[in-house]
């Protein structure tokens, strides 16, 4: 008998549809084709096991399952339910006429009860557009998928409950999320709140500025100036995330695995890698490619501490997801993008030996070996980071003020502001949503100079050697500024703001 039962493959943060038919026919032989790993080969001594536990059997014929399309690699323990259920439809074990009206996906236990999977998002966004009724996974999983309107979601604890809902022996009812109503509910910002920051009311403007115009920021200061607890406070004075990127995040956790019966991710993430990453771990990739850490930090914030102290190749395969905020992984069979839409803000001592080379610190080292240390940080790179900011110690009469520090809700306000300003300015542009994903021929449109602010700005590229793609930033930030005070168009004050922020290309600033 030949039964057709159907699941899903996910490739990048997108799902396709995996036909399984099971023939069951005289003979002996347990037959899987069409391209599976080792985990789905390895699925027929779960299934016999669990079968067995739960009162079943595997056939003692001829089984053959065909996995489509054959050319399709499928990986992964997931295949497990669709595959017994199968075969238990085929050999005539249970009357299931329904089956291909559902995906089903989970791994099974030997005791037949049911795992939790990846990616079920993405899955359950695949099923509604190819017309399923509904989708049958875990318990688990079963929130994460029930954001998908218009499709029936079943979470199921055991592989005995799933036969019962397909022999209709007992009532189920699908979950239901009210995704609105989740979403305003989870809404919440993190715990680490700027109120808590004595001083450094400078850095914290230039925090807003970057929260303000999704700038990238780096911060250069002696240990213990607070650039990791200024870095922490970030994503507390970022504006709150829309419905739909709150989907796409989740859509790229859920890939990860990292959702955990969560339901939608309604706060920006937040990813603090340590510098011994490797290049795939940070970009994502790998024999069976998964998202990197920079495509968990999408719509979010992606700290590294301690730049410097990164590997080279690590830090250079970062130049392209900067710029095209997303991550094309190619193999010989098949290409997926993750997206990677992230603030960047490093962090990084100002030489060897930690402080600046001012005598304040008790620095000793040469200018050469400032510019050596430094230089382990390439050119191309530091000039797609926008906001070069120096954080110094926190003297001890602001550490020891009793008065309250600016609070991040009173930041935010003002954050949010500057990004409507820019959603209205944007709103008929693809893929561009604030100042900083503008592109060269955007910053000629909404950039216009004056001839003072350009005079100005001509000087301080002549003075300092700036880039093009330097000049491009200090325009970006000037248009972020001008957004703060609400102003239309972009003064001297903000042009010469913007140019404080590139410290590291001052001459002099190696001592």
């Amino acid at each position: 008998m030949l039964v057709s039962v159907y699941g899903s493959a996910v490739f990048g943060v997108d799902a396709q549809l995996i036909t399984m038919e099971v023939n069951i026919d005289q003979g002996i032989g347990y037959h899987l084709v069409g391209l599976p790993d080792n985990a789905v080969r390895e699925s027929n001594f779960r299934i016999a096991a669990a079968l067995k536990n739960i009162g079943y059997k595997l056939p003692g014929k001829k089984i053959t399952l065909n996995m489509a399309p054959a050319d399709l690699r499928k990986e992964g323990s997931a295949y497990d339910l669709p595959l017994s259920m199968g075969i238990l439809a085929a050999s005539s074990q249970i009357k299931a006429p329904s089956i291909g009206e559902y995906i089903l996906m989970g791994e099974l236990a030997l005791d037949g009860k049911i795992r939790p999977i990846k990616g079920a998002l993405p899955i359950a966004i695949q099923a509604l557009k190819d017309g399923f009724k509904g989708i049958v996974l875990p318990k688990e999983n079963e929130r994460e998928a029930a954001i998908v309107k218009g499709l029936e979601v079943y979470g199921m604890d055991s592989l005995t409950e799933v036969i019962a809902f397909f022999e209709g022996n007992q009532s189920f009812s699908p979950t239901v999320v009210d995704t609105r109503k989740a979403f305003d509910q989870q809404l919440k910002y993190p715990e680490n709140d700027f109120s808590d920051v004595k001083g450094q009311e400078t850095i914290k403007r230039c925090m807003e500025i970057a929260a303000a115009g999704g700038h990238n920021i780096i911060l250069i200061g002696p240990p213990g100036a607070g650039k990791t607890m200024l870095a922490k406070r970030l994503p507390s004075i970022l504006p709150p995330m829309t419905l739909q990127e709150a989907l796409e995040t989740t859509k790229i956790h859920s890939v990860v695995g990292k959702i955990k019966n969560q339901g939608l991710i309604s706060v920006r993430p937040y990813r603090s890698p340590h510098h011994t990453i490797s290049d795939v771990a940070l970009v994502g990739g790998g024999q069976y490619p998964q998202p990197g850490e920079i495509s968990m930090a999408h719509n979010g914030v992606l700290f590294l501490d301690e730049l410097p102290e990164f590997k080279r190749s690590v830090l250079e395969v970062m130049r392209q997801p900067l710029e095209d905020r997303e991550v094309t992984i190619s193999r010989a069979k098949f290409t997926v993008t993750y997206p990677a839409s992230f603030m960047l803000v490093a962090s990084m001592n100002p030489s060897p030996s930690g402080y600046f080379n001012d005598g304040k610190g008790g620095s000793s080292v040469t200018p050469f070996e400032m510019q050596r240390y430094l230089g382990k940080i390439s050119g191309p790179l530091l000039d797609r980071i926008d906001l070069h900011v120096e954080v110094e110690p926190v003297p001890f009469d602001k550490l020891s003020d009793k008065r309250p520090a600016e609070s991040s809700e009173a930041i935010r306000r003002r954050v949010t502001a500057a990004r409507k300003i820019q959603t209205q300015r944007f709103d008929k542009i693809n893929n561009t949503h604030y100042n900083a994903q503008m592109s060269s021929r955007q910053i000629r449109k909404y950039c216009p100079l004056d001839e003072d602010s350009s005079a100005l700005l001509k000087s301080a590229m002549e003075r300092l050697s700036l880039s093009a793609r330097a000049y491009d930033r200090i325009l970006k930030v000037s248009r972020t500024l001008a957004d703060l005070q609400g102003q239309e168009n972009i003064t001297n004050d903000h042009i010469a703001e913007a140019i404080q922020y590139r410290s590291l290309d001052r001459e002099g600033w190696l001592g």
